[in-house]
């Protein structure tokens, strides 16, 4: 049986992803500081312990697993990544757990590991136009990201790439573009631009208006978090080593992702723009690397992802008073 260590298993993504192997038949270590916050874990093991303590790392690489997933991070929406007041916290947490989990692996002889970076590593002067954002991978350099956050993960990227230079290990890196899903966060401030919108929606009576930070005019693309699972498995069992783009193509607004979330609830609520963080004006994600890579690239309509992840929110929302 082939063995799979997930980091950040208490986390959207990261629960997603041990499940996706638990169906392949791996058996499954998940590690992080929580157990999955909606429903059980599906890991046949799950670690609870503090990355940022070599130590942990060490214990819980007590073998060499056919694949690692390194997907644990300090991070969080625009209220939390954009407004400074995280940013110590985001770039030390997260080296920390980079450096520790890269050097108990190769002290363990673990070959094949994945890392999960961020669309936020590209240029915030590449992401000004709204209607005509440039991330192309080859885009990275000269290094501009909009946050702390971002530079955290380019340093990461360049980490894991020497260690893959240096020590032999395989090493495969995606940068995502705004994951989202049922099971997702969706409140307490860490939450991302659709689950916020849908709790937004969701609680909001009839004739009532939302908050939407910025202009509105601000524009991303969203992927799924199925096809996010697929993307990764495909290039970790690839040749490429990347990084790589995984999201989505369709940009839409947030003005008109949140008129999405109003028609998939079938409410007539009104928009109000106000201050707040927002990050670059423009962001989307360039497939052409991956499709030439490996074939694929996500294609799922973003209304049918809204629409899953709507129904899941508001049955949350109702579930919490």
């Amino acid at each position: 049986m082939k063995t799979a260590l997930v980091c950040g298993a208490g986390g959207f993504i990261g629960s997603h992803m041990v499940a996706r192997l638990k169906a392949e038949g791996f058996w499954v270590r998940g590690v992080d500081l929580k157990f999955p916050e909606f429903g059980e874990t599906a890991a046949d093991d799950f670690a609870l312990g503090d990355l940022r303590d070599m130590d942990f790392c060490r214990a819980v690489l007590d073998r060499r697993f056919d694949e690692v997933y390194q997907l644990a991070a300090d991070m969080g929406g625009a209220g939390f990544i954009f407004t400074g007041e995280n940013d110590a916290d985001i770039m030390h947490n997260s080296a920390a757990i980079n450096l520790n989990m890269l050097e108990a692996a190769r002290r363990r002889a673990v070959r094949r590991i994945f890392y999960s970076s961020s669309a936020c590593i590209y240029p915030a002067h590449n992401q000004e136009d709204p209607d005509n954002p440039n991330c192309a991978e080859a885009s990275a350099y000269p290094a501009a990201p909009d946050s702390e956050y971002g530079w955290e993960k380019l340093f990461s990227e360049r980490l894991y790439l020497a260690y893959a230079r240096n020590h032999g290990m395989d090493v495969h890196i995606a940068r995502y573009h705004n994951i989202f899903g049922p099971r997702g966060t969706w409140r307490g401030g860490r939450e991302k631009a659709p689950a916020a919108l849908c709790r937004k929606v969701a609680e909001c009576p009839e004739g009532g208006a939302i908050e939407i930070w910025g202009d509105g005019s601000q524009t991303r693309s969203f992927l799924y978090i199925d096809e996010c699972i697929e993307g990764t498995l495909r290039l970790m069992r690839s040749g490429v080593a990347g990084p790589v783009n995984i999201g989505s193509e369709e940009m839409i607004s947030i003005n008109n992702l949140a008129r999405m979330v109003m028609g998939i609830a079938g409410k007539a609520v009104g928009i109000r723009n106000i201050a707040g963080p927002t990050g670059v004006r423009g962001r989307n994600s360039d497939n052409r690397m991956i499709r030439e890579a490996l074939g694929w690239a996500p294609s799922r309509a973003l209304a049918d992802g809204m629409a899953d992840t709507y129904r899941w929110i508001a049955q949350q929302v109702m579930a919490n008073g």
